[in-house]
């Protein structure tokens, strides 16, 4: 234990009374779908949705796996537990090469909330991946891992690093929020880095175009996701979102000057902030076209780094 731990324990434990105040007065959510509905279902990203919606943290790290276990996705499972908290992370390897393109999604979410956007989605995409790749493998190293407790500082990423390190790492995207928006943004990307370039360049081949469809934002100084703990050890790591493109103006001013933003986000947040961390965060507010434009962004970017 360090004081960056106790740091992040403070702001872990900040952000949950934010969110139990945020959602004080919701309506019930709608119960979680049945999980054998789910695994029996449609398995494109806004179906796949519905695995981890609505459910209890614990109820979600049981879902992942169910469905790697049903999919006879070979996976391996690691438990953690420290003063902070504890979970278990999932992590899926395919493909072949020296070194390992790494695709995140955490599986948990804060207390109150179901989840959709945050980050059901993104676990789904992945899984959605996973389906194309049943067949035809990508043409070079990805390793997709489903972390536990982001919401806590993004512990179980930085368990997952200190247990093995990064010296297989090519880069790191992080995947929140994929589901609202017409446009992508890389975000934490305070620097030109040559796996950046190749993010980039991969975004443009697959047809968006560099401040319209997709945007390069600098470090953000309040909202962090899991490739914070690969970037720490010296890797170039990303977050990766999907953002309505009329709303790039109020975005940058809510996520640049987060003491402003908290100050006015009882009046306004700039989608996809609205339903963020609340109850109204629910699979009707996703749109399928923003969920299949990210899964073709991370296709393009798998292979362009593979």
């Amino acid at each position: 234990m360090d004081w960056r731990d106790l740091g992040f324990y403070a702001r872990a434990r900040l952000s949950r009374g934010v969110g139990r105040w945020l959602n004080r007065a919701a309506a019930p959510t709608k119960p979680a779908a049945p999980l054998d509905e789910v695994l029996r279902g449609a398995r494109t990203p806004l179906a796949l949705t519905g695995l981890l919606e609505g459910r209890s943290n614990t109820d979600r790290e049981a879902a992942v796996a169910t469905w790697l276990q049903a999919r006879g996705v070979p996976f391996t499972r690691e438990r953690f537990e420290t003063f902070e908290g504890r979970g278990e992370n999932f992590c899926v390897e395919v493909g072949r090469g020296d070194r390992a393109l790494v695709l995140i999604a955490h599986h948990d979410a804060v207390p109150g909330s179901p989840g959709a956007n945050d980050n059901a989605a993104s676990v789904a995409i992945l899984l959605s991946l996973l389906e194309r790749w049943a067949t035809r493998e990508p043409l070079g190293r990805v390793r997709l891992l489903f972390p536990a407790c982001e919401e806590l500082g993004y512990l179980g990423t930085r368990a997952w690093v200190r247990a093995h390190g990064v010296r297989d790492v090519a880069g790191v995207l992080s995947l929140e929020l994929p589901g609202v928006g017409d446009s992508v943004a890389v975000w934490d990307a305070a620097a030109q880095t040559p796996f950046l370039s190749r993010v980039c360049g991969a975004l443009e081949g697959s047809g968006l175009r560099a401040d319209e469809s997709y945007h390069v934002v600098g470090r953000i100084p309040c909202f962090g996701s899991d490739h914070r703990a690969f970037a720490a050890a010296g890797v170039p790591a990303y977050g990766l979102t999907s953002v309505p493109a009329a709303e790039a103006d109020a975005l940058r001013a809510f996520v640049f000057h987060p003491v402003r933003a908290t100050l006015r986000s009882a009046v306004r947040r700039p989608p996809p902030f609205d339903t963020y961390h609340t109850a109204r965060d629910s699979g009707a507010t996703l749109d399928a076209t923003a969920l299949s434009r990210v899964t073709r962004a991370l296709e393009a970017v798998v292979a362009a780094v593979g």
